[in-house]
């Protein structure tokens, strides 16, 4: 895929430069030779949105730039409705920008759902007067009605206003020192950082950049507990950055050339893990002084990263570099670093990740319960996400969209409380994976609990470590206690240490112990490796079947 990346950006900037040094005609048909390279090449839309915006500064007529910003309109990703919507108040491009941003914003034909947020409403709401209706495919009616259901969440806002280091400070020490300082030395701590920060950083046509010398980060004032970023980067040669999360280092940028420190792995890695994972799974950036897009996910302790497209760090937790005998912070401030080299930081969003915390119940909140959906999305889960869809307030399972599959928590959990509500369809299977890794049969490398319509004649016969509420093929549990198909279920899991107890519907069907239960052996006769674990995924395990989902709920048990 690095093979990939580079040639194609290798044609752009033959084309570019041909652009530059051929007549006007015979740069207008290098022109629009590259930008057909690119338009029709298979790199993800990060990297496509990142190749367009690199041939606008050689667009010398009207018509070039409304074929880049056409090409622009098919790259439906947040970043491209923010390069498109720099034109619309331009009025020999504003009708382009309207059509292209309404192809962005807009849901394609057969999937739910489009952009959303107030800055995706606000520049939907620009568009809507300007564009044309058959060039776009969508009538006003159709962007009004999506304007008119458009989820009420803020979405991806501006953390960098292009023009100065507004929300921005200087950083001061580390999150572990700062709690022990006082509000004074603190104060006159941080006045000292913020005018050094106007000495080494800067900010010239959007762009932040830096011209001191050694390490001096700086940070958002505002915290962040979990969040989705985006940003754009470049480095010059030798260059070496990063962006801390909560405060902690780092998610790694630096220039792979510098194999004497390891660089050829690759930037967006957790370069200072030492128990998880801290190098990136495959290289995926750009040549030097060539930007770059990173999209950072954060929930809870993990972390995923996608670098011009394509997946480096896949949910990693980020370890406590200031103590690692703790946890990551819960919330703190987002950190761009500085190694004395030339960079430069563009397009910086954030979309904080809401849980859902207003569903719970009064005394949940007390007793320190989090809600793990919050009827929108699936930010605190991974997995199948084409069979496990957001609809109505509910997470639908759908099978024909994409057979069997696997949603599981993000994070980890060992000893917890999980309460959970579902409906099921005649005959329907399912499960409750816990302690379970993300990979493999979790009944056998994790436990699973039976989520299963076992009214069903076609399960007459099971065995009884079979039927809803088992801890499938060791604990049986006791029957009669599902609401009819088609009503909605409630169940509570209490897992501390090798104890489990399951409620449903406000009765207990199991209460035992799994290292007791399986002393002479487990009741399937089967090897279950995943009785072991302590930790891991909760997940809900499809088997082909439809049902439904809400109201999910945790509370960590955990030290």
């Amino acid at each position: 895929m690095k093979q990939i990346l580079i040639i194609i950006n290798t044609v752009v900037l033959i084309s570019t430069q041909s652009i530059l040094g051929q007549s006007n005609k015979k740069g207008g048909v290098a022109f629009a030779e590259a930008l057909t390279k690119v338009s029709t090449s298979n790199v993800p839309d990060d990297q496509k949105l990142l190749l367009v915006r690199k041939l606008m500064p050689y667009a010398t007529t009207v018509n070039q730039k409304k074929q880049i910003i056409e090409a622009a309109g098919k790259i439906k990703t947040f970043l491209a409705l923010v390069f498109v919507s720099e034109f619309l108040e331009d009025k020999d491009l504003s009708t382009a920008a309207s059509n292209a941003a309404i192809n962005i914003a807009l849901p394609t034909p057969g999937k739910k759902n489009g952009l959303s947020g107030v800055l995706v409403k606000a520049i939907v709401s620009r568009s809507i007067n300007n564009f044309t209706e058959v060039y776009s495919g969508y009538k006003k009616a159709d962007v009004k009605e999506f304007l008119k259901n458009m989820p009420k969440d803020e979405g991806f806002v501006s953390i960098f206003n292009g023009k100065d280091l507004t929300g921005w400070e200087g950083l001061v020490k580390n999150p572990i020192e700062r709690k022990k300082m006082s509000q004074e030395e603190l104060a006159q701590a941080q006045a000292e950082a913020n005018e050094q920060m106007q000495k080494d950083w800067f900010v010239k046509d959007g762009i932040i950049g830096f011209k001191g010398e050694g390490y001096n980060n700086i940070c958002t004032i505002k915290d962040y507990g979990d969040f989705e970023m985006l940003v754009d980067w470049k480095i010059t040669n030798g260059g070496d950055s990063g962006i801390y999360l909560r405060g902690t280092p780092q998610v790694q940028i630096w220039d792979i050339a510098r194999t004497n420190v390891g660089a050829k792995v690759g930037s967006g890695g957790l370069y200072n893990n030492q128990k998880h994972e801290s190098k990136p799974l495959v290289v995926a950036d750009n040549p030097v002084d060539e930007w770059n897009t990173f999209r950072i996910k954060m929930v809870g302790e993990r972390v995923t990263v996608h670098l011009n497209g394509i997946l480096v760090t896949d949910n990693v937790p980020l370890e406590n570099y200031w103590d690692r005998s703790k946890k990551i912070f819960p919330k703190e401030a987002i950190e761009l670093q500085a190694h004395g080299e030339d960079l430069g930081f563009r397009n910086v969003y954030v979309r904080e990740i809401i849980s859902g915390g207003s569903l719970l119940t009064k005394s949940e909140r007390e007793e320190g319960f989090k809600s793990l959906f919050n009827g929108k999305d699936l930010d605190y889960w991974v997995g199948n996400k084409d069979v496990y869809v957001v609809e109505n307030n509910e997470i639908a399972v759908k099978p024909k969209q994409g057979g069997y599959g696997n949603l599981f928590t993000a994070n980890e959990y060992s000893d917890f409380i999980f309460r959970f509500e579902f409906k099921l369809t005649p005959g329907a299977n399912n499960g409750l994976g816990i302690h379970a890794p993300l990979e493999g049969d979790a009944a056998y490398v994790g436990k699973e609990l039976q989520i299963l319509d076992n009214t069903a004649p076609i399960y007459a016969n099971l065995k009884p470590y079979q039927y809803h509420g088992s801890v499938y093929g060791i604990i049986g549990a006791k029957r009669g206690f599902l609401n009819p198909v088609g009503e909605w279920n409630y169940q509570e899991v209490i897992v501390k240490g090798d104890a489990i107890k399951i409620t449903l519907n406000g009765v207990v069907i199991v209460e035992g112990n799994i290292n007791e239960a399986t002393k002479n052996g487990t009741a399937d006769g089967k090897d279950h490796p995943g009785l072991k674990r302590d930790k891991g995924h909760i997940g809900f395990l499809g088997h082909g079947s439809e049902l439904w989902f809400r109201n999910i709920r945790i509370k960590d048990l955990a030290p």
